[in-house]
């Protein structure tokens, strides 16, 4: 058949450890036998971010406002040992994290469901999306140790150099730590944005959660800030489309997921959606069925997997071993991508590879091939745990049959 063609690039991003090897392996069995792919590469494995100083990942984040869509892959965070294995010059911050503050976006992840998969919570039967904030709280944080008989302030001065200062603690009776948190309006209404638009696009409920009652400022302004937007623009477009925009504590939100049947979204603040998002995928089954988009207000996306590098089975595969990891994820990353890709460019044809190549993993896994952590949960009786590599060449043979009808 006629690969399918593209008229502007994916920004491509690619990893570390596995998921860089299986991010070629989907490239060789899955998109390049059918796809003219056009991408503008960027590596960011961790040896390449430490050559370029870490300016490669600012640049695949400019490339991604320039062309609108990009993929990525998986990619190493060094703490003290990864600055020893890979002699680091230093300690690099998260590229995610960089990223995220460059295009001031929301991380949307929603479980991929599939027949044989049961969540470990009976009840939700429809996906539940964790909308989270991607920018500021403890991942743009400031701390310090702080001495006995110390006292410890928090201090602003405005743009005249007025001083308005509180009280943190007085740590006469021990030592201690300190933690200084900041957000934005002007990210908090992006935040809100993305999440009513995602909304409105996928007809979904959309749930939102802090602490006001205990984070009177901090929290309270995150809930003003929803509540005006929603009020302002967002209100009519929910009472036409039929869906409802909710605020509640985030405890509270908790029980109520627990108890819930899914099928809308939960936005959550930085921390809450890093936390939430890995329970959630979890309880549904795997950490690696779960998709990963990031929207930034202005209409630019960015996907990637859910989960990290995978980095033991990597030492396995270096002993040269084979290995049964979970590439959906990372697939469903080239298939979001793809998708919206021919959306922005009008390529139904893209769209429609797209379609038929997460049709292709679905049919796979329910007709009993998978990798060994689906295996380890599945309910289907003809089960059969497959190494990576096979399992990718089985949805190979099905997207086949898929294109050719």
């Amino acid at each position: 058949m006629e690969k399918i063609k593209m008229t502007t690039p994916l920004v491509e991003m690619d990893g570390d450890e596995m998921t860089r090897i299986i991010w070629q392996m989907i490239k060789e069995k899955l998109l390049l036998p059918f796809i003219d792919l056009k991408t503008e590469y960027y590596d960011l494995g961790l040896a390449h971010r430490n050559e370029t100083d870490d300016k490669v990942t600012v640049e695949s984040a400019e490339a991604t406002k320039k062309y609108g869509v990009a993929v990525k892959c998986a990619t190493i965070t060094p703490n003290a040992a990864r600055m020893t294995e890979y002699d680091l010059k230093e300690m690099w911050k998260s590229p995610n994290g960089t990223i995220r503050a460059i295009l001031d976006g929301t991380v949307f992840r929603a479980p991929i469901i599939v027949e044989g998969i049961t969540p470990y919570i009976p009840t939700w039967t429809k996906p539940i999306t964790i909308a989270r904030h991607a920018y500021g709280d403890v991942y743009k944080n400031t701390e310090l140790r702080v001495s006995q008989g110390s006292k410890a302030e928090l201090k602003v001065t405005d743009q005249d150099g007025h001083e308005t200062s509180a009280l943190i603690y007085d740590f006469e009776d021990s030592a201690g730590i300190i933690q200084g948190l900041h957000n934005k309006d002007k990210s908090i209404e992006g935040f809100a944005r993305s999440c009513f638009n995602y909304a409105l696009d996928t007809k979904q409920d959309i749930w939102f959660a802090s602490k006001d009652t205990i984070s009177k400022q901090y929290d309270h302004r995150f809930k003003d800030i929803f509540a005006e937007v929603f009020e302002n623009d967002y209100r009519a477009k929910f009472e036409e489309a039929g869906i409802e925009y909710f605020y509640t504590l985030i405890d509270d939100a908790v029980a109520r997921v627990i108890r819930s049947e899914g099928g809308y979204i939960w936005a959550c603040k930085n921390y809450d959606g890093d936390v939430m998002s890995d329970m959630v995928a979890t309880a549904y089954g795997s950490l690696a069925m779960m998709t990963s988009v990031l929207v930034s207000p202005d209409g630019i996306y960015e996907y990637e997997a859910a989960h990290g590098t995978v980095q033991r089975h990597y030492y396995k595969y270096c002993k040269g071993e084979k290995t049964s990891t979970n590439p959906v994820a990372t697939i469903y990353a080239w298939t979001g991508a793809l998708r919206k890709r021919g959306e922005l460019d009008s390529l139904p044809a893209l769209c429609g590879f797209a379609d038929k190549l997460e049709k292709a993993v679905l049919a796979t896994i329910s007709e009993g091939i998978m990798t060994g952590d689906l295996a380890a949960i599945s309910t289907l009786a003809n089960k059969q745990t497959a190494d990576t590599e096979t399992f990718l060449d089985e949805i190979g043979i099905r997207l086949e049959r898929l294109l050719n009808q």
